[in-house]
């Protein structure tokens, strides 16, 4: 009945196999063909995207070119274009917005709905199928959407039917589609974490709900009562699960060829602390240490770590952090394959007292909200530092192309 609350409120719509598919779509002589997208086809980089056809022969995201390439040799190898991927993921975001005020953007190709008070476009079901012919005959692409009761398990369905499918998991379907998964199939749950629940007994989903949240919280911490919950479905967003799963963020780049050029280095080390300080104040949370990993030519890699005396998330403290131990720790001369950066004994800005929220020197965190605020409206090439646009061609980055997706905010028509 309309104007009635609807059980399972909440869909995630998963583009499939997005960049290859985008890709496809525009070059119908590659459909039904492997496809894989990557930094540069021809050097060192990682596969961004690889199509279902491509899949088939083992070919996943962040493999290595030169896997991909001995294992699919067949493929059609074609070079990252975020601004395309951009373009597409803002009309898939406008056809989301016809259904509800009300679109949490997660990434460029995925995306949370809230269909609360939107009863007068249909079911969630009806609605999910709408969305799904809208995209197919507007950009000729697919997704998969989930529907559920919340975000969590939204995002699990819709992982479930790949491609192209449509799955709902209602609270009382949880004993017979959610708990006889294995524990690391759980949104949240890493390989490590899994590894640990199988050292105590805990094998399947269904086994971390029934465990004592006492016991958990001895062993995870608050991190703990996070899964427990979650598994019996009393989470009530991926918000608050995500809060307690964070330990650190990283972003990491992988140069085409080996660089020694200590000023393109230091380019690089900027935008990598820029973009984690990003990250931090996205998801309102401060970070005390930070890291830097190399990776050399013979693979040989290393972190090198400090804590610092308060928890922070702008750029300028994490970036001095790290070139100072980039500067200690660095051999001269010896050129890297790879730069990363990472901050973690992350704890929520909330959480800290008011005295230890206070400006950075001469006032920088206004202006930090300032720049985040135009680079998702924008995009991440709306702002750039003048001391890091200098970059030397030839790096692939370890993360996706930013697209109108990536910056995470529910959105609302004014």
């Amino acid at each position: 009945m309309r104007g009635m609350p609807v059980d399972n409120p909440f869909l995630h719509v998963d583009m499939n196999a997005f960049f290859a598919s985008v890709e496809q779509s525009l070059r119908p002589e590659l459909k039904g063909k492997p496809v894989i997208v990557c930094g540069d086809p021809d050097g060192r980089s990682v596969v961004s995207a690889a199509s279902y056809e491509a899949r088939a022969f083992g070919v996943r995201s962040a493999m290595p070119v030169s896997t991909a390439r001995r294992l699919c040799p067949q493929a059609h190898f074609l070079p990252v274009n975020g601004a395309l991927y951009a373009s597409v993921s803002s009309r898939v975001l406008n056809i989301l917005e016809r259904y509800t005020p009300c679109v949490e953007q997660t990434s460029i190709d995925e995306a949370f709905l809230d269909l609360s008070g939107c009863e007068a476009f249909g079911a969630p079901e009806q609605i999910a199928r709408s969305i799904k012919q809208a995209i197919r005959d507007e950009l000729d692409l697919t997704c998969s959407v989930g529907i559920s009761f919340n975000r969590l398990f939204a995002k699990m369905a819709s992982d479930m039917q790949k491609p192209d499918g449509l799955v709902v998991i209602n609270r009382q379907d949880l004993p017979q589609k959610i708990w006889p998964l294995p524990a690391g199939k759980m949104v949240g749950i890493g390989d490590k974490t899994a590894e640990s629940l199988r050292d105590i007994g805990i094998l399947t989903i269904g086994q971390l709900a029934k465990a004592p949240v006492d016991f958990m919280v001895e062993r995870f911490g608050v991190y703990g009562r996070a899964m427990v919950t979650a598994a019996r479905g009393e989470e009530d967003t991926l918000a608050t699960w995500s809060a307690h799963r964070t330990k650190s963020l990283s972003h990491e780049t992988t140069f085409e060829r080996d660089m020694d050029d200590m000023a393109f280095l230091r380019r690089e080390l900027l935008n990598l602390c820029e973009q984690v300080g990003r990250r931090l104040r996205k998801h309102g949370m401060q970070g005390r240490t930070v890291s830097v990993k190399y990776r050399f030519p013979d693979f040989g890699t290393f972190t090198r770590s400090v804590t610092l005396d308060r928890h922070v998330d702008t750029t300028e403290p994490i970036y001095h952090a790290c070139l100072q131990l980039m500067q200690d720790n660095l051999p001269e001369g010896k050129p890297l394959r790879l730069l990363g950066v990472s901050v973690s004994s992350i704890v929520e800005s909330s959480d800290l007292r008011q005295a230890t929220l206070a400006l950075e020197p001469r006032d920088m965190r206004p202006v930090h909200e300032a720049l985040d605020a135009l680079k998702s409206k924008f995009g991440d090439g709306a702002v750039v530092r003048a001391s890091a646009m200098e970059k030397t061609p030839g790096s692939s980055t370890g993360t996706r192309p930013a697209g109108r997706w990536s910056d995470g905010k529910r959105r609302r028509r004014d």
